[in-house]
């Protein structure tokens, strides 16, 4: 019987994502659910797989409309980050931004995907995080970004 095959198990992924931030300075996280391909229901960034012929920036504009709905302005690139998560034998190299909302309100347009959604102040955010969203969110901190 032939296995199937699964990108960031049997090949490197490529994801993408955006730390989307409020007039606040508050950042909307999602909380996968446990259906999620890895790290089931830890609090993540919106984003995705990044589809062949497809540049990070269009694939994170596109994932965050399917995920939420809204259509974002970014307005930074953050360094990748190698997201190997051994205990689910899985590599993705992931391609974070940041961003603001341009249009929209979030909502959850993957209930499949997502149990919740919800803006957080970056001293208040929720305990299991994602190693792209706490990457993403150190590198802002530390304000190692490319401005767009």
């Amino acid at each position: 019987m032939e296995k199937e095959f699964k990108i960031g198990k049997h090949c490197i992924g490529v994801g993408c994502g955006a730390l989307i931030f409020n007039n606040k300075k508050e950042v909307l996280l999602m909380k996968r659910s446990k259906n999620s391909k890895n790290q089931a229901l830890w609090w993540s960034q919106p984003g995705g797989a990044v589809d062949f012929n497809e540049k990070a920036i269009v694939a994170t504009k596109r994932e965050i409309k399917e995920e939420l709905g809204i259509d974002i302005d970014i307005w930074a690139e953050v360094s990748h980050i190698d997201h190997i998560l051994k205990k689910e034998q899985q590599h993705w190299m992931a391609i974070p931004f940041l961003a603001k909302i341009k249009k929209g309100i979030p909502k959850i347009m993957e209930p499949e995907k997502c149990d919740e959604i919800g803006w957080f102040s970056l001293d208040n955010l929720p305990n299991k995080l994602t190693q792209t969203t706490k990457g993403t969110i150190n590198s802002y901190l530390e304000k190692k970004y490319i401005k767009l």
